[in-house]
């Protein structure tokens, strides 16, 4: 094997290993090593300048246009001020979906809940909380990602959105894809996956291979609710790790 295979090969585990721990599984790492004297700042800079994600500048030419903002600020009132079906009756506040307005990678989840509502933010909850994990454990920040749902609104009691729920909302959806332009979404859970990639199949037939909507990759995957209503089950957080890393390969190439 050679010393770049090699170097690869522990870039790897390092990641696989960074991500576990992110998002909560335990390894026996054995006993933690006695902390070495601090670093002078120029070795800091070194090792940062080593060790730089995977991932890295996605907000680079982030700027927007005058247009652009204009479009989006239309777009984010229509959606606070959305009528077009009766979720709007009880929600706290609509949800319409931050980060990054040019991301290369977005997320798509189902719809706000409870948290969601009342802060007016996407996954702030324990799924939230976990997500952000996860993107964290990619070598990213939430704010160099666009994270979304399918549903602006809070369905009563989280339930599932109906279909006509989802027809009244999704021109929002579409909307923010068309004006984000990613590189590649993260469908999470079965609600955003059917609306992404219609077509009536499982997810254990989707999950973690790619398809496309409008040309654009997109990725299902376990929806972070699941991994949290889960949280003792490791394979799962296995499979959505090996999900991950095919859309870090992705927006490498």
């Amino acid at each position: 094997m050679s010393d770049r295979e090699i170097r690869e090969k522990l870039d790897e585990l390092k990641n696989q290993l960074a991500f576990f721990q992110e998002i909560g599984v335990e390894f026996l790492l054995g006993k933690k090593k006695k902390l070495e004297p601090p670093m002078e700042k120029e070795q800091e800079e070194e090792l940062d300048r080593k060790n730089q994600p995977l991932l890295v500048n996605l907000e680079a030419g982030s700027g927007l246009s005058a247009d652009e903002e204009s479009e989006w600020e239309r777009l984010i009132q229509q959606i606070l001020n959305c009528h077009f079906c009766p979720l709007f009756k009880n929600r706290t506040q609509a949800v319409p979906g931050e980060g990054n307005r040019h991301a290369r990678l977005m997320f798509v989840g189902e719809a706000p809940g409870r948290d969601e509502d009342l802060q007016g933010r996407p996954f702030v909850g324990r799924a939230g909380q976990l997500l952000t994990k996860i993107i964290k454990a990619m070598g990213l920040e939430r704010s160099e990602v666009y994270i979304a749902n399918v549903i602006k609104c809070r369905p009563p009691e989280n339930r599932t959105p109906k279909p006509e729920e989802i027809k009244a909302c999704s021109p929002y959806l579409i909307k923010q894809i068309n004006l984000i332009k990613p590189k590649v979404i993260v469908a999470l859970g079965k609600v955003a996956t059917d609306f992404l990639l219609p077509g009536g199949k499982s997810m254990s037939e989707l999950r973690g291979k790619f398809a496309e909507f409008s040309g654009i990759p997109v990725m299902p995957t376990f929806h972070p609710s699941y991994l949290v209503r889960n949280e003792g089950n490791k394979e799962i957080k296995r499979m959505v790790w090996e999900d991950m890393k095919k859309v870090m390969k992705l927006l490498e190439s």
